[in-house]
């Protein structure tokens, strides 16, 4: 390149060229030279780069309609944050995820980009600050401590909302198969062992009641992340705002976002204060949890095909192995327990991070936005491979289900109203000890009941909705 091809532009650290095509300025550029930690630029998390802009915008407006912007200034940055948050400019937010400063290079980052775009809509070129100044301009009545979270805020619940739909449609397969299996008999484990009889539908609906407890808790988060600090500033003293400015920009910035965001009545608790992402990094960990289990569930079910459980068939979706054929192994369920386990470890992150915190200010919130976003990202990926792979596709070995549980000793549980206990023990012990059926000791054997008696209790309908019978 040539000295045409760049502009120069200083902070108070001093000066630095900087590409004339880069819409980015001289602080970012300095985030790219500090903070070369994940690869992961804030360009990945477009939902953020909105919010930012959404900030920006409505900090505009409300210092216009409070005289402390020009109102010319003002409807450039505002066209500029237009631009920004549909995405046009996604390119140009190349600071590192995760950075020291509180995020002060993604504010930064932002206040560049838009004043730039904001003086070529002026007529004015890149850099010529004196116009529109990322700081003076672009920042006013801001500081990166209510700024950034805010913007935060507002990307989280909008990217939760995807999630819920994705947690919420997973569900819905699970569901879908409860219809599909309610006639299918099965054995009960507990530890592992045989217990009593249920329905598969039953066992699938369970699946599905469990996730969709989830969907309330992560509407309790969105509530949480719905109070915002705007207005706060550095440390919640308002310092460099305008009267007013707080309740204005929330108010616009609810209408330009689409949220019923809420101004926190104590500024200053709130711009310290990350409670909201614990609790939003616990219920997904919780989720995690869950989902983790079902998929245990499911490898579990599908053990075999020949030497296993093998209730249940989930879809084959490769060759399981380099050196037997034949063999598939449960991918799909696999992958949504390692990403459980991502997610599991990134809420520690959280904690950590929420707990180191000193006096005014969190300065570990990028890490924590980190966390959230990629937590996020990978559950709403989780649910959606294991509903398309695994869960539609999963069938029944009805037979087969039916047979373990005629040929297990758990179905002596439904003798003991009528046998007693120890009685029924004795059956069990005996049936263990010679492989007999619980059948043929009971009602051939001892004449302990008819077989007219037997088949009033094993009915189907009975087994899995068991009446008090004597």
């Amino acid at each position: 390149m040539t000295t045409a091809d760049f502009r120069l532009e200083h902070d108070f650290l001093g000066e630095r060229e900087i590409p004339n095509n880069a819409y980015y300025g001289i602080q970012t550029l300095r985030a790219l030279e500090n903070f070369a930690i994940t690869g992961i630029p804030l360009s990945s998390e477009p939902l953020f780069v909105r919010a930012l802009a959404y900030v920006k915008k409505a900090a505009a407006l409300a210092n216009a309609e409070l005289g402390v912007l020009p109102e010319g200034i003002a409807r450039a940055i505002a066209a500029a944050c237009d631009r920004v948050a549909s995405g046009e400019f996604n390119d140009q937010f190349p600071t590192d995820m995760i950075q020291g400063g509180a995020g002060t290079s993604v504010n930064m980052n932002a206040n560049e980009v838009i004043a730039n775009v904001a003086l070529e809509i002026m007529g004015h070129q890149k850099g010529e600050y004196q116009f529109c100044h990322p700081n003076n301009h672009v920042n006013c009545s801001q500081s990166t401590n209510d700024a950034y979270p805010t913007a935060f805020r507002i990307a989280l619940s909008h990217k939760l909302v995807s999630y819920s739909e994705g947690l919420g449609e997973l569900a819905g397969a699970f569901a879908a198969k409860g219809v599909e299996f309610q006639d299918v008999l099965k054995m009960g484990r507990t530890q592992l062992q045989d217990a009593v009889p249920m329905s598969m539908g039953d066992e699938f609906n369970a699946f599905a009641t469990n996730l969709r407890e989830e969907l309330s808790r992560i509407e309790d988060s969105r509530r949480l992340i719905s109070e915002i600090n705007m207005g706060a500033t550095a440390i919640g003293t308002g310092v460099n705002a305008p009267q007013g400015y707080a309740e204005l920009v929330t108010r616009h910035l609810s209408t330009i976002a689409g949220l019923d965001l809420i101004l926190a009545g104590d500024l200053f608790e709130a711009t310290y204060d990350t409670g909201a992402y614990v609790q939003l990094s616990g219920v997904l960990k919780r989720t995690a949890v869950k989902l983790s289990k079902i998929c245990n569930d499911l490898r579990l079910l599908s053990s075999g095909p020949r030497c296993g459980i093998n209730e249940i068939n989930l879809p084959a979706q490769q060759p399981g192995s380099s050196i037997m054929p034949g063999k598939v192994n449960p991918v799909i369920p696999e992958v949504v327990n390692q990403t459980a386990y991502y997610v599991i470890g990134a809420d520690l992150t959280v904690t950590m991070a929420a707990e180191a915190g000193q006096l005014q200010l969190n300065v570990m919130e990028p890490v924590i936005s980190f966390a959230l976003f990629t937590s996020i990202s990978y559950m709403s990926n989780a649910c959606r491979t294991l509903r398309e792979k695994c869960v539609v596709g999963i069938t029944a070995n009805r037979q087969h289900a039916a047979e373990l549980v005629y040929g297990s000793v758990g179905i002596v549980t439904q003798l003991n109203p009528l046998l007693g206990y120890e009685a029924s023990a004795d059956i069990a012990k005996e049936a263990l000890k010679t492989g007999k059926s619980v059948h043929d000791i009971a009602v051939t054997e001892r004449q302990l009941l008819t077989q007219e008696k037997w088949d009033e209790i094993f009915t189907f309908e009975n087994l899995i909705r068991p009446d008090f019978i004597q």
